[in-house]
């Protein structure tokens, strides 16, 4: 996946999310302790006044609403345009997906062919959709966890780079079992893109192979 590159050259992500961020400051702070050859070209939002905009811009990051009117659930349109144009502008590579609460389509997919990541709190294919956690937790699962995968056109589909795991404790509520799992979900990210900056990963078929 990485032979068109300079392996040496930080690894050029965008960063598409709605919320807190916690994800995109994993990536960061990997980014900032030199565990990560990579650089956050830019981070953008559906939502104004997003929490992960301020983090991006206390640490010199590029950081843009872009409304995604008039879609509620999708990225699609003019501001799908405008995203990809935005990533485009600043050479993005890969576009990671950070808690972005919209389903984005064909052209996103297309303008940057199996380099779009998300994160998922399941141990993908169990429990896929929303609220995850609370999904494995009602089902009586006794491991949870959450999944890096590249993203294509289905629902949590794609090919899986990394997955991290947590017991289901007895006296778990799903406000707890969620937090165990978001604290490997900061491990699983930055461990999902040194994979890529390394040129580590090659696809067969399905299958995302980390050499």
């Amino acid at each position: 996946m990485n032979d068109k590159r300079q392996l040496q050259e930080p690894l050029r992500v965008a960063v598409l999310g709605s919320g807190n961020g916690s994800n995109a400051q994993s990536i960061i702070d990997s980014i900032e302790t030199g565990s990560l050859n990579a650089k956050i070209t830019c981070v953008i939002s559906d939502v104004e006044n997003a929490y992960i905009l301020e983090r991006a811009r206390k640490h010199g990051i590029h950081a843009e609403f872009i409304s995604a009117a008039p879609f509620k659930t999708k990225l699609e349109g003019d501001a799908e345009k405008k995203y990809i144009a935005l990533m485009q502008s600043f050479q993005t590579e890969v576009v990671v997906l950070a808690g972005f609460m919209r389903i984005v389509k064909t052209a996103l997919l297309t303008a940057f062919p199996n380099r779009v990541l998300n994160i998922h709190p399941a141990l993908l294919p169990a429990f896929p959709g929303m609220e995850s956690w609370k999904q494995a937790l009602d089902y009586g699962v006794k491991v949870a966890g959450c999944t890096v995968h590249i993203v294509d056109e289905g629902t949590d589909t794609g090919p899986i780079l990394v997955q991290k795991s947590v017991p289901v404790l007895e006296n778990d509520t799903p406000a707890t079992l969620h937090t165990r799992i978001q604290a490997e979900e900061h491990k699983a990210y930055p461990e999902a893109l040194t994979a890529l900056a390394s040129g580590r990963v090659r696809l067969e078929g399905r299958r995302a192979v980390i050499e």
